[in-house]
């Protein structure tokens, strides 16, 4: 594949191009070793080189003020308030904290609250920064599970839209430099797939073969229509939303560890677990029969990047 050739390809002397010339040292009729050639000339001080790593930084930068002025007004008073500076959680601790002071203070400010975890979740999903599975659960314990669920849904697909325009407009060079083996592998069953790509799309998001961000940052590369990316984000990650805001939202009313394996909430996760693998298992069957596969890719299960026992 045109990718695999790009990535084999020796390196080469690093040399710019005089101006308004594309950095020498490639075959001009390479799309993606040009990419790469704009890459080198960046590295190696082109100014044209610079533009899309100043506007992403430029971008970056701008939503992290935009983000901090927005939680910087959370500033309640009462004993959970005090001293408190908000972050993203790192663990169940930090969740459970974070979780507490957003109900005490959602009492009265429900629409501020809504904003922020909107806010939060997008800049996320958009930068490509992991831990979205933790604002999956504390949406489930904010908000309820069938409006956490949906709100997820929402923000997860809007995000990853977000993610995938930064990278077709800033990031594709930088990808395709970085990470050739991981491009040249999706384009070839992008392209083997091309007669179905939705299915393929969702396959990829159910059994995921590389992780989600990876995914989002690579699309533009594949030439997957944007439409199609977003419903597949939609639609693909109901089963991993569902089960962390359903987690979320019974953890939420657990009151201590003696309640965790009662058998109402046993029954409970058992039963989330059952309703998230019926998708799956449909677009399982249905890649057997119309999706071109590997066999590894078939046999391994996946889930959202984690393998499943």
């Amino acid at each position: 594949m045109l990718v695999a050739a790009a990535a084999a390809a020796p390196a080469g002397p690093c040399h710019v191009a005089p101006s308004g010339q594309p950095p020498v040292g490639r075959s001009r009729d390479h799309p993606l070793a040009a990419d790469r050639r704009y890459l080198r000339a960046w590295l190696c001080g082109s100014r044209a080189g610079m533009r899309p790593l100043c506007g992403f930084l430029v971008l970056l930068g701008a939503a992290s003020c935009g983000l901090y002025l927005l939680s910087a007004r959370l500033r309640p008073g009462g004993p959970l308030g005090a001293g408190r500076s908000l972050k993203f959680p790192s663990d169940l601790e930090e969740l459970r904290d974070l979780a507490e002071f957003l109900q005490y203070y959602k009492q009265e400010h429900q629409s501020y609250v809504l904003l922020l975890f909107c806010a939060a979740y997008l800049y996320k999903q958009s930068f490509a920064i992991p831990g979205s599975s933790f604002l999956n659960i504390l949406a489930g314990a904010l908000f309820g599970p069938w409006m956490g669920l949906l709100l997820c849904s929402a923000l997860t697909s809007v995000g990853a839209t977000c993610c995938y325009l930064l990278s077709r407009a800033f990031g594709k060079q930088f990808v395709v430099y970085w990470f050739p083996d991981k491009v040249a592998m999706l384009q070839r069953k992008v392209e083997e797939n091309r007669s179905c790509l939705f299915f393929f799309l969702l396959f990829l998001r159910l059994f995921p073969m590389t992780p989600n961000w990876f995914l989002n940052l690579a699309s533009p590369i594949l030439n997957i229509p944007v439409s199609q990316f977003f419903f597949s984000v939609l639609i693909g990650l109901i089963p991993y939303n569902f089960i962390c805001v359903q987690t979320g939202a019974i953890l939420s009313q657990i009151t201590s560890l003696d309640a965790i394996f009662s058998w109402g909430t046993l029954l409970k996760l058992l039963a989330i677990a059952m309703v998230a693998l019926i998708p799956g298992t449909l677009i399982k069957q249905f890649s057997r029969t119309h999706l071109k596969l590997d066999e590894k890719d078939q046999s391994v299960r996946l889930l959202n990047g984690k393998k499943s026992t």
